[in-house]
């Protein structure tokens, strides 16, 4: 089977490998669609401390159902599914306590273990959900949306709550569709105006060029000199989270989904001064997958449009090499397998 593999840094390739053999409560799956994370460019251009090499990238997929045991979930051969990439111990304090999805050994397909860009892989039976009739390239999407779903669930969003999101790039686009669903008063800042297109497309209420203009004056104008009642950080960068504590009410939720890979620096009083919760979010859990799913399902939201360009699995390099290049014009990129 084509077997994509990370060998080293910028160094990217379609090789031939085994078909794999699933063992005892797993299923055999045929890959239809990945999509390419942060995390796999990341891999990709040696920038991800998790990785080591050579790496099989990818954890965003939709595949159909070649071979599967007696279930209770009603899966069978044919079916067209997606599945929780984020492999936990069971043991860890965290496993013990139910935080799965934080597991002090955590092994996410793509960076610590192979990931799904290959034409079969085998799957644990519980980590499989039901597409429920989703095409495979939205199936292909739900991963990356159940990131943004699980974080604006970590901290109350309630009916009429205005909600900053910083970053507008797909994760950024999903915390507002899922914060929408919410019944959320939602706004975008971000430096492009491509994306912030993008944002108004899908149902922001209002949106800010940070880059143009100054975001915290843009907040206070747009909340009345109080501040938003939630901000999420969907970007990484110091400067976008000390922007979302400035813009932020006295007595409001900060929602971090960026990975940051720099140190900040800022005087830790005004958290105090403001009261603020601060969550961190990470991964996600098998409820955020279904609630998902039952989301896109209801055809509450297109997240089709969150795909820019599909390329087949014979010019992988291509699409590499276009999101290190990215300028912020492409959203989501699939792989057809």
């Amino acid at each position: 089977m084509k077997t994509v593999l990370i060998e080293k840094p910028f160094e990217i390739a379609v090789t031939d490998t085994e078909i794999p053999t699933p063992g005892e409560g797993e299923a055999l799956l045929k890959v239809l669609y990945c999509g390419i994370c942060g995390a796999d460019v990341s891999s990709y251009t040696g920038n991800q401390p998790f990785t080591t090499y050579p790496r099989i990238p990818g954890h965003e997929f939709s595949a159909q159902i070649v071979s599967i045991p007696d279930n209770d979930k009603g899966l069978k051969p044919g079916d067209i599914v997606t599945a929780n990439p984020y492999f936990n111990c069971g043991t860890c304090y965290s496993c013990q306590r139910g935080y799965v999805n934080c597991c002090t050994d955590n092994q996410t397909m793509g960076v610590q273990r192979d990931g799904s860009f290959r034409e079969y892989i085998v799957m644990p039976v519980e980590r499989i959900y039901d597409g429920k009739g989703l095409s495979a390239k939205e199936l292909a999407l739900v991963e990356p949306f159940t990131i943004s779903y699980h974080a604006l669930h970590r901290a109350p969003v309630k009916q009429g709550d205005k909600v900053l999101v910083v970053g507008a790039g797909p994760i950024g686009l999903f915390a507002l569709i899922a914060a929408k669903a919410q019944g959320a008063e939602v706004y975008v800042a971000d430096l492009l105006d491509g994306r912030l297109e993008k944002a108004l497309h899908f149902g922001a209420d209002g949106v800010i060029n940070s880059g143009k203009t100054n975001i915290v004056e843009e907040a206070m104008k747009i909340t009345g000199g109080n501040g938003f009642d939630v901000c999420v950080e969907a970007c990484g960068l110091s400067s976008t989270f000390l922007s979302c504590i400035d813009c932020a009410a006295f007595a409001a939720n900060i929602i971090l989904i960026g990975n940051g890979k720099k140190e900040t620096t800022f005087l830790h009083s005004i958290l105090l001064k403001k009261e603020l919760n601060v969550f961190g979010s990470r991964n996600s859990y098998a409820k955020d997958f279904e609630a998902v799913i039952d989301l896109i399902a209801g055809g509450e939201v297109d997240v089709l449009d969150m795909v820019s360009v599909v390329y087949p699995v014979d010019k992988v390099d291509e699409a590499f090499k276009a999101l290190v290049d990215n300028d912020g014009s492409l959203s989501k990129v699939l792989i057809e397998l």
